[in-house]
C-alpha cells in the first residue's frame, strides 16, 4: 500500500463519481418532504446546501460532500475535499464554523497516509476559518474523505442558485476542464506543471470570491462541481425561470484540457450529465471537444455568480483585484425565457 497511487485504487475520482443530476432526482421522487417554516432552503430545492432558521438574524447553511482520490498526494487529496466541502456553504452566501470528517479507509493502508489525508483537510478548514470538532470513520476498500459542514448567514442574505432574474450578469471564477485533466493524470499523461496547476486549483477556497460578492447585489450563485457547467446552468435557469446565455468564448479552460478532450479523455460523469442537460440546451456548431468540457465535472470548481447589471463591472474589478481568485469570466446573462431551450451557448 506504501507504493501505491491513491488514485490507482479507485474507479471514480473527485466529484466525477457523483450520481447523475437526472438520476438523483429519480431516486429523490416521491420521498416525503416535511414542512416546517424555518427551513427555508431544503433538499427539494436542488440547492447546494440547506438553510434552518435559528432567530430573527441567524440561519445554519449544512451540507455534507465526500469523494474518492482525486489526488495521489494524501494531504493534497484531503485538502481538495476539504475545499470541495466548504464550497457549499460560500455559494449560499455563509460562513463556515464547524466541520466534521468522514472517512473510508482500507485496512492497511498505512497510518502516514491516513494522516496525511487528515492534515490536508485540517488545513483548508483552519484557512476558512472554521474549527474540526470531530467526525466518523469506517474500513471500506477504496479511500474515501469529506466532511459535513455547518455555517452561518443571515436569513434575508441567502444566496440560493435559483434567485437570478432576467438582465443578471454571470461570473465564473476558476477555469474549466478540471474533470479531463484528472482524467489524463489518472493515466499518467500530465506534466508536472499540469499536474501541479490542477491541484492548486481544486485546493484554491471559494472564501475569497464569496467575500467579495456578498458586499454587491447578487441575486444567485452556485459552485460548479460534479454536475458540470452545464448542469449546474441548467439548475440555475429553471429555478429562475430564465434563459442562460453563454459567451463559449469568454471560457477560460485549464492548458491541455481541450487538446485531451479532442483525444477523446472525458471522464464518465459528463456523459451523464449530457444525459441530464442536452434537451435543454442549444449548443449549436460546437466542436464536439468543447462541448465535452462544458458537460465535465468539475472537483472543487469555481463560483457562478448572477449579479445585477447595474453592478456588473464593479463586481468583475473587485473580483480581479483579489489575487486569491482564480480567473474571473464574465461568461453571461440571464434572459426571459420564451419557452424552448434553457441554455444557449454560443
Amino acid at each position: 500500500m506504501e507504493n501505491i497511487r491513491l488514485t490507482k485504487l479507485t474507479e471514480c475520482s473527485g466529484c466525477g463519481a457523483k450520481v447523475g443530476a437526472g438520476e438523483l432526482a429519480r431516486l429523490l421522487q416521491d420521498l416525503p418532504v416535511h414542512r416546517d417554516a424555518r427551513l427555508l432552503v431544503g433538499y427539494d430545492k436542488s440547492d447546494d446546501a440547506s438553510v434552518y432558521q435559528l432567530t430573527e438574524d441567524t440561519a445554519i447553511v449544512q451540507t455534507v460532500d465526500f469523494f474518492p482520490p482525486i489526488a495521489d498526494d494524501p494531504y493534497t487529496f484531503g485538502a481538495i475535499a476539504a475545499a470541495n466541502a466548504l464550497s457549499d456553504v460560500y455559494a449560499m452566501g455563509g460562513e463556515p464554523l464547524t466541520a466534521l470528517n468522514i472517512m473510508m479507509v482500507p485496512e492497511d493502508m498505512p497510518r502516514e497516509q491516513v494522516h496525511g489525508i487528515l492534515r490536508g483537510g485540517y488545513a483548508k478548514i483552519y484557512e476558512a476559518g472554521a474549527m474540526i470538532t470531530g467526525g466518523h470513520s469506517i474500513y471500506d476498500r477504496e479511500p474515501k474523505y469529506g466532511m459535513a459542514v455547518t455555517g452561518i448567514v443571515h436569513p434575508k442574505r441567502i444566496l440560493t442558485n435559483a434567485g437570478g432574474r432576467p438582465g443578471d450578469i454571470l461570473f465564473y471564477t476558476k477555469p474549466l476542464g478540471i474533470g479531463v485533466l484528472t482524467t489524463a493524470g489518472k493515466g499518467g499523461l500530465l506534466s508536472e506543471e499540469q499536474q501541479s496547476r490542477v491541484n492548486e486549483l481544486m485546493m484554491t477556497l471559494n472564501k475569497y470570491a464569496r467575500d467579495i460578492m456578498v458586499q454587491y447585489p447578487v441575486h444567485a450563485c452556485t459552485d460548479v462541481t460534479g454536475f458540470g457547467l452545464l448542469g449546474h446552468l441548467l439548475e440555475m435557469s429553471q429555478g429562475a425561470d430564465a434563459e442562460i446565455h453563454i459567451c463559449t468564448e469568454r471560457l477560460q479552460f485549464l492548458p491541455g484540457a481541450l487538446e485531451f478532450a479532442e483525444l477523446g479523455l472525458v471522464p464518465a460523469g459528463a456523459y451523464r450529465n449530457r444525459r441530464y442537460a442536452e434537451q435543454a440546451t442549444e449548443l449549436g456548431a460546437l466542436p464536439l471537444a468543447l462541448q465535452d468540457l462544458l458537460f465535465d465535472p468539475q472537483t472543487s470548481g469555481g463560483l457562478m455568480i448572477a449579479v445585477a447589471p447595474e453592478a456588473a463591472d464593479a463586481l468583475e474589478a473587485a473580483l480581479r483585484r483579489d489575487a486569491r481568485v482564480p480567473k474571473v469570466q464574465r461568461v453571461g446573462e440571464l434572459r426571459e425565457y420564451r419557452g424552448s431551450k434553457r441554455i444557449f451557448a454560443e
